[in-house]
């Protein structure tokens, strides 16, 4: 790693660096990370932080129970939220801005672009931006669930050149080191397959708090924009000396040698597809170059319900995933045409109205 080479970073900080004890938020760990995103600034990086916590902030301002529903959950972030906040200003002795993303604000391609001239141009003007998951009016429609695939869905729309991902571990172990004493760090990852995820355990593995996994899942989403990766342990102010002097104090996740373009990976990474078109089995796996050769005779099937625009997934019958793509046709005229011969497709409505899928709009998942 090159520290030097950094113009741009996003720190993740969790709900336990932020209120560990669900009484309010508190300082005590949060010192060490604001010394270093200052240290950042002073060297000339530009630092985007993303930071769970609202729901833990909130929680002491309203009576204790076992059974938390979801409008009172929703009540702990909104309170929450405000909290946090303040406790960040305090720390800082520059502007700082907040904003609050939903999964629905990411995955709509205007909205996406938006909020990433919203971030340059507080990133320019000196402000630093954090950056939440808007719990209070989120569903689970529009959520992305959790903050460490946030924070990786931020790196990639702020083209940062590292993303650093705090939790309550040194990183990531080849088993869990609460239960197996020669548990392992692995110090650097150069590629994530299914055994790295095997040692990720579940959501709620006592790996991570939060789950080590969904931490894979965002080195996943970073390493393959060609983003640095780190997994460190927030609560050791040494984890940050350590990456301050160009070391790493964590589990390295080394990036893409040939990363990912930008509209590509949004769409892999960052879009959901609200519907799916099935192919037959003898369709070309070229698609992503004969994008726009996709035949009524070709589609099986259509399902789910999706717009014009909306964000689509391809797969063959026998199951395979071939990419995702917009859809220049909804579902239900999609359906209507699949049914038809391909000649009278071709004649009534794709030379009137353009073919079903653009190929500038395709982002292939076989391939990566």
């Amino acid at each position: 790693m090159d520290l030097s080479q950094w113009k741009r970073v996003v720190i993740k900080v969790g709900s336990a660096l932020i209120a560990p004890h669900r009484k309010g938020c508190s300082s005590h760990y949060l010192l060490s990370i604001a010394q270093f995103i200052v240290r950042l600034r002073a060297n000339g990086v530009q630092v985007v932080l993303v930071s769970s916590g609202s729901v833990a902030a909130g929680a002491h301002l309203f009576p204790e129970t076992d059974n938390v529903d979801i409008a009172l959950k929703k009540a702990m972030a909104a309170a929450g939220q405000t909290e946090m906040m303040a406790t960040w200003d305090r720390l800082f002795d520059f502007p700082t801005a907040q904003i609050l993303l939903t999964h629905g604000d990411l995955r709509d391609r205007e909205r996406y672009v938006s909020i990433r001239e919203t971030i340059f141009s507080l990133l320019n003007n000196g402000v630093l931006p954090i950056i939440n998951e808007n719990d209070t009016v989120t569903t689970d429609d529009l959520k992305v669930g959790d903050n460490d695939n946030l924070s990786a869905m931020v790196a990639a729309s702020a083209d940062a050149d590292a993303l650093i991902i705090c939790s309550d571990v040194d990183g990531l172990y080849d088993k869990n080191p609460n239960i197996h004493d020669d548990a392992v760090l692995l110090p650097e990852v150069t590629t994530i397959d299914s055994r790295i995820f095997a040692m990720g355990g579940g959501a709620t593995s006592a790996v991570g708090t939060g789950g080590m996994k969904t931490k894979i899942e965002a080195a996943e989403k970073a390493t393959s924009h060609g983003i640095d990766t780190f997994i460190v342990n927030g609560f050791k102010s040494a984890s940050f000396n350590s990456l301050l002097e160009g070391k790493n104090p964590g589990t390295f996740f080394r990036p893409y040698a040939k990363p990912m373009q930008e509209h590509d990976h949004w769409m892999r990474h960052t879009a959901s597809e609200q519907g799916e078109v099935v192919v037959n089995n003898d369709f070309d796996t070229e698609f992503s170059v004969h994008g726009e050769q996709l035949t009524s005779d070709e589609i099986v099937e259509v399902n789910g319900s999706f717009a014009v625009g909306d964000t689509i997934l391809l797969r063959k019958d026998d199951g395979t995933r071939i990419a995702k793509a917009r859809s220049n046709y909804s579902s239900c005229l999609l359906s209507f045409i699949a049914d038809q011969d391909d000649r009278e497709f071709a004649g009534e409505f794709q030379n009137r109205t353009g073919p079903i899928i653009s190929k500038k709009n395709i982002a292939s998942l076989e391939k990566q």
